[in-house]
């Protein structure tokens, strides 16, 4: 095999697994990124920290609160469209990155991480 062919086979093949890669990657957002997509488009919020933790206090635009550690939010997964766009939030971002990345394992691909809650509250966001 001609050796100017198999670099073009090498750089193909790497360029499909970068993109394969890239596709489920989740998008991170900072609380303004959030409010000024928020202002572009709709979204669902959930909530991925524990039941005790929303009761503390949550997002009052929350639409949902699906632990992410329990059983109950790979079970609410399939009651949800994998084409609307979805933001998750939890205490600090390390929950709802992991749940963003579970969520793009099961093929939605408009899932943002907007981090944690008391980040989003001190941004302006309103609490209740």
């Amino acid at each position: 095999m001609n050796t100017a062919l198999i670099v073009i086979i090498l750089l193909v093949v790497a360029f499909g697994l970068f993109y394969l890669s890239q596709k489920n990657a989740q998008e991170v957002l900072s609380p303004e990124g959030f409010k000024e997509k928020m202002k572009n488009e709709s979204g669902t919020i959930i909530d991925v920290r524990t039941a005790d933790e929303y009761k503390q206090g949550h997002l009052k635009q929350a639409d949902h609160n699906f632990d992410v550690i329990s059983g109950e939010f790979q079970q609410q997964l399939d009651k949800l469209d994998k084409n609307e766009t979805y933001f998750l939030y939890c205490r600090s971002g390390n929950r709802s990155g992991k749940a963003a990345h579970i969520m793009n394992k099961k093929g939605f691909e408009n899932v943002y991480n907007v981090g944690g809650f008391q980040d989003l509250a001190k941004a302006g966001f309103e609490t209740e």
